[in-house]
């Protein structure tokens, strides 16, 4: 620790010329998409770039994300139960003031990067280090973060982690990250369709057969403003019918990723009498095809099996473009599943400023985490 040393900064003018540079083997990380959260970040959430340094030299960077809850119109209307109001009052009056050393708007290690080989203590410590520091900065303003967390770890580095100064945090383990590992062999759609057993091909055919009067396009950057208020609309649907919600988008988001990323941000329209009914959207990082936020009709998705088609809209994607994974996300496991990604689980670490709290998070947080059962499928002949 004596010579590696970390600088926060506020806004993307500050940051160092080698950024990118650094980030290169993480999209979420480069400045084209943090200039995305810069200009359009949910109205609850102010972000902080992190640069960690090996005497001068830049050999890390990292992304931390305050969200203030009490700004949120809801927290997720899907689920109406005791647990649920218990939940929500739980998140108002006593975690409404949460900090996240990651990126609390995607699934995915996405929280830093390296350039230069260095070991997950010393990464521990100037996390922590980071944390107090931006807890502190908020202090002095007075508000008093209530929760930190410390986002989405693969299973080899929570296991490393927990050696070092994270050992005394809860480690959670929410939805597992359904990730698609694309067959090398699959060159076609075709191919894909054709490895399925009898089930699931019959599940695709049902899925196109509905499909029929739906057309598909790319939207530019021009079609992205002129469709900004039924875009967000779409969205806006889906995200209120989540189980549980930290952040709304902004509305300008997606207008916003566009401009800053071009033609690595993708966003597929869903068209019925040429009335926008859905869409989805991708990010090209590296050879992983990562899917974003999406929208859709609820009456048109139950008539047409909207979502269902969109996933196979993805996959095809991915395999005609020659991807090695598709990374999925969390919600949704069982359909997910059913065509071809597999869950993939990761870990958090989390701690209540509040030493009492803190004593017995490890029976709290346990009932506020929505319950999920759901039973994986397994496509493939």
């Amino acid at each position: 620790m004596e010579t590696t040393t970390y600088k926060i900064y506020s806004a993307i003018s500050q940051l160092p010329d080698s950024w990118d540079e650094v980030a290169y083997d993480n999209a979420f990380l480069q400045t084209y998409y943090l200039k995305v959260l810069e200009e359009s970040a949910p109205t609850n959430m102010q972000c902080f770039y992190i640069g960690i340094f090996k005497k001068s030299e830049l050999i890390g960077v990292a992304l931390a994300q305050y969200l203030n809850l009490n700004k949120l119109e809801s927290f997720g209307e899907r689920d109406k139960c005791f647990k649920t109001y218990a939940r929500n009052f739980v998140f108002k009056n006593f975690a409404s003031h949460a900090l996240f050393l990651g990126n609390n708007m995607i699934t995915g290690q996405n929280g830093y990067v390296f350039n230069k080989k260095i070991d997950l203590k010393t990464v521990a410590e100037l996390l922590n280090e980071c944390a107090k520091e931006i807890t502190a900065y908020f202090k002095k303003q007075n508000i008093k973060i209530h929760i930190v967390s410390f986002k989405d770890f693969y299973q080899n580095c929570a296991v490393e982690l927990k050696k070092s100064s994270f050992s005394e945090m809860y480690e959670f383990n929410t939805q597992p990250n359904m990730i698609f590992e694309l067959d090398k062999n699959w060159k076609t759609n075709d191919d894909y369709v054709a490895s399925f057993s009898k089930k699931y091909r019959d599940q695709y055919k049902r899925a196109h057969k509905k499909f029929e009067g739906i057309t598909t396009r790319e939207l530019s950057l021009e079609e992205i403003l002129s469709n900004e208020e039924r875009i967000y609309e779409l969205y806006h649907h889906v995200a209120r019918n989540a189980p549980f919600n930290t952040f709304f988008l902004a509305k300008n988001h997606f207008s916003s990723f566009k401009k800053q990323c071009g033609n690595r941000f993708i966003l597929i329209g869903y068209f019925l009498n040429n009335e926008l009914v859905g869409f989805h959207t991708l990010l090209l990082n590296g050879t992983t095809l990562e899917t974003y936020f999406l929208g859709y009709d609820e009456q048109i998705q139950k008539e047409k099996m909207l979502y269902l088609n969109m996933l196979y809209n993805m996959t095809k994607y991915g395999i005609e473009n020659q991807f090695k994974e598709i990374i999925f996300g969390r919600t949704a496991l069982e359909i997910k599943s059913s065509i071809g990604a597999e869950p993939v689980l990761m870990s958090g670490f989390i701690y209540h400023n509040n030493k009492l709290i803190d004593k017995y998070f490890d029976k709290i947080f346990p009932k506020l985490e929505p319950t999920l059962v759901w039973q994986q499928r397994h496509p493939f002949k």
